[in-house]
């Protein structure tokens, strides 16, 4: 090779040698402090955790069940194709502990006989009635039924098929009460679960707007009369790796965050809201894949620009309880559609990240889920091909290598297992000794091809709400819960 051939080849080299080695670093120390960041979080919820324990005694439940100071409740089940459960899971919901309150179904264009279902069920007759326009809808409402037998809290609409959002706000527009409360269809609610998120607005009813509960999985638990009796961890990997996420994000990351006023969401599954304010940001984004997080964000937005104090708060205890995916291919469509979601709303509010105007809000909270949420999957490969690339050049040495494997996934591993150890610690949902190694198996298989399937899936979420492709929501087939000799099938597509 000539001279003059061979010094660009070599600059070259040189040049991607030192890039290599730049990127690396920049890659071990974004993972030192995302898991950093975790493990704060936890800290924060268990301390949290230890004040609400020392408070349980006087949580009041007993007094705000019978109360007439407790503020009634509208419970709103948006229903696509529930005709299997739709009976049992309102019924269920009917015989929530709670002083006043009504459950609203809207049923969105359902081609399987969900309002049959529910006319059976209920002795359910059409009626006339003016729904109100408080928030635009674009399906339009066919029919309104009531139970003819009397005081059943229930009331049914049938409407065009729009979308869960859309289905929300037509069940917001329905609702008589104060406080709404939206609940998914196939979502177990223990017997409480109205008075722990309602407790919140019964001891700061002028500033709280919104709160939240734990969503826990039933995979694996008995079920009886739509009431979750026995916890277990699920029997397969795929279910216990879940187990695991869903600890450190949906119960310490969301109450870690909520002890800072930050808390950015409430799942769609259970949370409960003030209806004027959810009105007066125009409800829920049809238009969003992740209506649920996207109107907590509204709220903030609107709250913070009218200069109001307020509060949105996260309730720590497990009272809801929903099934996750147990196959690879409906776990691929549900992550790539919530990181599609989580692209859609921070595009959507991107002027208020880093905006002092909005606070915590601004300043914290939306960058960190900027960087070490939107951002995390892209790093995490990046990290999978630019590691071993560096090592390949001899960018990388043994050394780097191994702080890499550290800080990157036995860093990761401990947290999970401090997760693992305060949910315990708190909660002690688990009664057998298998079910907490069953959790602590999840955590070291979460960091073996898991995460690295799930960044791969959350990759291509993020490049379809950037390319702003067809929003499809995806088929959630469900294995059923378990009940003494009963074991049921659920299933269903939603636009």
């Amino acid at each position: 090779m000539s001279v003059a051939t061979g010094e660009p080849w070599a600059s070259l080299l040189g040049a991607l040698h030192t890039l290599i080695t730049v990127c690396d670093s920049v890659v071990i120390v974004y993972f030192l402090a995302i898991n950093t960041s975790y493990l704060v979080l936890i800290l924060i919820a268990l301390g949290e955790f230890v004040r609400t324990l020392r408070r349980a005694p006087f949580a009041g439940h007993d007094e705000a069940a019978t109360s007439p100071l407790t503020p009634p409740v509208s419970v709103i089940m948006p229903a696509h194709n529930e005709a299997a459960g739709i009976a049992e899971a309102v019924r269920a919901m009917l015989l929530l502990r709670y002083p006043e309150f009504e459950v609203v179904v809207v049923d969105d264009g359902s081609t399987d006989g969900t309002l049959d279902a529910l006319r059976e069920a209920f002795d359910l007759a059409e009626v006339e009635y003016v729904v109100p326009d408080d928030i635009p809808v674009r399906g339009r409402v066919t029919s309104v039924h009531l139970p003819r037998g009397g005081p059943v809290r229930l009331v049914v609409a049938r409407k065009d098929n729009g979308g869960k959002a859309d289905a929300l706000n037509v069940g917001i527009n329905l609702a008589r009460y104060p406080l709404v409360c939206m609940v998914d269809a196939d979502s177990i609610l223990d017997s409480e679960a109205l008075l722990a998120v309602a407790k919140p607005f019964c001891d700061d009813p002028q500033r709280v707007v919104a709160s939240g509960g734990v969503v826990g999985l039933a995979n694996g638990c008995t079920v009886v009369a739509g009431r979750v009796v026995e916890a277990r961890v699920p029997p397969d990997l795929l279910g216990r790796v879940q187990v695991v996420e869903y600890l450190r994000a949906f119960l310490l990351g969301r109450t870690g965050w909520s002890k800072l006023g930050s808390l950015l969401i409430i799942a769609g599954a259970f949370g409960l809201f003030r209806k004027d304010a959810v009105v007066a940001v125009g409800g829920m984004d049809p238009d969003c894949i992740g209506e649920d997080a996207e109107l907590v964000i509204r709220l903030h937005k609107h709250m913070r620009e009218q200069g109001r104090d307020y509060r949105i708060v996260f309730v720590s205890e497990p009272i809801s309880w929903s099934e996750a995916p147990s196959k690879l291919k409906v776990l691929a469509h549900q992550r790539r559609r919530w990181h599609r979601g989580l692209t859609e709303i921070l595009l959507k509010h991107r002027r208020m990240v880093g905006n002092p105007r909005y606070g915590r809000i601004g300043l914290v909270a939306l960058p960190f889920y900027v960087v070490f949420e939107l951002l995390a999957p892209l790093v995490e490969l990046a990290g999978l091909i630019l590691v071993p690339l560096g090592v390949l050049m001899g960018a990388v040495n043994a050394d780097f290598l191994w702080r890499f494997l550290v800080v990157a996934y036995v860093y990761a591993v401990v947290v999970g297992m401090v997760s693992v150890a305060v949910e315990e610690y708190a909660f002690h949902r688990f009664t057998r000794w298998r079910d907490v190694w069953g959790g602590l198996v999840g955590v070291v298989a979460e960091n073996i091809g898991y995460r690295q399937l799930t960044a791969w899936w959350r990759l291509r979420g993020m490049w379809d709400g950037l390319r702003k492709s067809p929003q499809v929501w995806g088929a959630m087939t469900r294995a059923g819960f378990e009940s003494p000799g009963q074991v049921t099938e659920k299933g269903g597509d939603r636009v």
